[in-house]
């Protein structure tokens, strides 16, 4: 038995036409010339779309569109009888598979997705940067270690306030944070103050920070080691670059209360690498013949004493 059914619009519910719910045979033709016979399923119901306008509805059989409907739209024309087929489409039923919501390349790329020769240009909106003709001060550009938060954190890490310069030795000589001097090419945009943000926090909360299993093994902190290159700019109060080839961390920033077992002020226990002992055979000899020693008249003795 074929359901029937209307349609609530603006006007309210629409009457379905008897001419166009009664031209089931029509709506399956149009399906079957379009599917298949083999595609095209039992009748399911009808839809009133508007005056002398209805849809039918028939199960569709392809096993990959499983809960989907062969979706057929007649209509008739104002006191005519003759019943036409305006549009004919498959779509999905309220029990039918569907796809994940589209999701933008954009959003949906990850950390590490970038190979050689891919391009993730940044749009012009983006949050994290800012014009560099923006005037110092402006909102877009307060540095992220400007905020009370990160002021009651530095002291945590052996590090002064904001506003306060920082000298760190290092093998390059000292070099004092917040020195904005590049003298490279001019650019366009600047890291804004949620730019900053961002990074120093996944910095510092990654494996490169002072939480890793790494750094609480160490025995000192990257901010006393001769191998640390600090970073210019306002990152470069709680972040460096290690430049030891034999550290897991080399080439990588890392935060000044990081550390590892390559630390250039680490030591060893004295002997660990000194001379190694002898290694003596006690469980049996050898018979050598020697000047003066004559090998018959020699008396030996076992070796079993039990």
């Amino acid at each position: 038995m074929n359901t029937l059914r209307t349609r609530t619009g603006r006007a309210g519910a629409r009457e379905l036409d008897e001419a166009c719910a009664e031209a089931v045979d029509l709506a399956r033709s149009a399906a079957v010339d379009l599917a298949g016979p083999e595609q095209v399923g039992e009748h399911l119901g009808i839809e009133a779309d508007g005056d002398r306008v209805c849809t039918h509805l028939f199960a569709c059989l392809d096993p990959a569109y499983v809960g989907w409907r062969w979706a057929v739209t007649v209509a008739r024309a104002s006191r005519a009888k003759v019943v036409t087929v305006s549009e004919t489409l498959l779509l999905p039923g309220p029990d039918s598979l569907l796809a994940p919501d589209w999701v933008p390349w954009r959003d949906r790329v990850r950390p590490g997705d970038l190979g050689p020769g891919d391009l993730l240009p940044a749009s012009s909106d983006d949050e994290r940067l800012v014009p560099a003709v923006t005037l110092e001060g402006d909102e877009g550009v307060l540095d992220w270690d400007d905020s009370a938060p990160w002021d009651a954190a530095l002291p945590t890490i052996g590090l002064p306030p904001s506003g306060e310069a920082t000298a760190f030795p290092g093998p390059v000589g000292p070099v004092t944070a917040g020195d904005d001097t590049d003298p490279g090419p001019k650019r366009s945009r600047v890291l804004s103050a949620i730019g900053r943000d961002e990074t120093a926090l996944r910095w510092y909360s990654g494996d490169h920070g002072p939480r890793s299993a790494l750094a609480h093994a160490a025995p000192g902190p990257c901010m006393t080691c001769g191998f640390l290159v600090p970073l210019g700019d306002s990152l470069g109060r709680v972040f460096g670059v290690c430049a030891n080839e034999y550290a897991p961390d080399d080439g990588r920033v890392v935060s000044l209360d990081h550390g590892c077992g390559a630390h250039s002020e680490a030591t060893t226990p004295s002997g660990a690498h000194g001379a190694a002992s002898p290694v003596i055979d006690e469980l049996g000899y050898d018979l050598v013949d020697a000047p003066g020693v004559s090998m018959d008249d020699t008396v030996f003795e076992s070796l079993d004493h039990t």
